[in-house]
C-alpha cells in the first residue's frame, strides 16, 4: 500500500477527484518524477525518497510504484527505473528545484549541455498545484509530462483523476493514450525510504 499523504488540513491519500488538494495556507502538492539508470538503481531512489522526507518544508511523501522502461537517450544505455513522489511543500517552486538538484548532486549526477544521457538519479518537478510557470530554470507542468508513460504510469498510482493544469485532462486520459505495458513494466513494488519495498495501490 502507499502511504496517506498527511497534509496539514487536507484529505488523505486514496481520495482523489482531479481538484487540486485544500492543504492549509502556504502548503502546496507537489509531484516529483524520479529515474535512475546507473548503479544500484533501487537504491538511488530510495535515498532520494529518504531526502525528500528529510527537507524541513516538505512533509507527507509518498511514492508510486518502480516501473522499468527503455532508455530514450543515445545507446548504450540500460533500462532505467522510474517512480512518482507525491508531497506536500512549504517551499517556492525555484526552491524546490534547487533541493531536487542537490539531491541529484550528491548522488553523482553531473548536468551537462547533451540530454538524454544515463544517470545515476533524475528528478524532475512534475506539477505544482495548479500553478503554471515557464522561466529558464524551470517550466511546471513539466513541457513533456504528457508524453511521457514512464511519468503518467507512475503518476496514475498517486493521483489518476487529477487534472493537468493547462490540458484540462485527468492524468489517467493522458495515461491512456500513451500506454504501452510492453515499453513500461510495472513492478510489485515501490522504493521506500529504507531502501525497502513498499507495494502502491492504483
Amino acid at each position: 500500500m502507499t502511504r496517506a499523504l498527511r497534509v496539514p488540513g487536507s484529505r488523505s491519500a486514496g481520495v482523489s477527484d482531479g481538484a487540486p488538494r485544500s492543504p492549509r495556507p502556504g502548503w502546496t502538492e507537489a509531484y516529483v518524477a524520479l529515474g535512475s539508470n546507473l548503479g544500484d538503481r533501487a537504491r538511488h531512489l530510495a535515498r532520494a525518497v529518504r531526502a525528500l522526507r528529510e527537507i524541513p518544508e516538505v512533509c507527507g511523501v509518498e511514492v508510486s510504484a518502480l516501473y522499468e522502461t527503455d532508455p530514450i537517450g543515445p545507446p548504450p544505455q540500460g533500462a532505467y527505473l522510474n517512480a512518482v513522489a507525491r508531497l506536500a511543500t512549504r517551499l517556492a517552486p525555484h526552491a524546490l528545484l534547487a533541493h531536487l538538484l542537490r539531491i541529484e548532486s550528491r548522488a553523482g549526477r553531473v548536468r551537462g549541455p547533451e540530454r538524454n544521457l544515463p544517470r545515476t538519479l533524475d528528478l524532475d518537478l512534475l506539477l505544482y498545484g495548479q500553478r503554471t510557470l515557464r522561466t529558464p530554470e524551470l517550466e511546471v507542468p513539466h513541457p513533456r509530462l504528457h508524453e511521457r508513460g514512464f511519468v503518467l504510469e507512475p503518476l496514475c498510482d498517486l493521483a489518476p483523476e487529477l487534472l493537468h493544469p493547462t490540458l484540462g485532462e485527468t492524468i489517467e486520459v493522458l495515461a491512456r493514450r500513451v500506454r504501452d505495458p510492453a515499453a513500461v513494466r510495472r513492478r510489485s513494488a515501490g522504493a521506500d525510504a529504507d531502501g525497502s519495498a513498499a507495494s502502491a495501490r492504483r
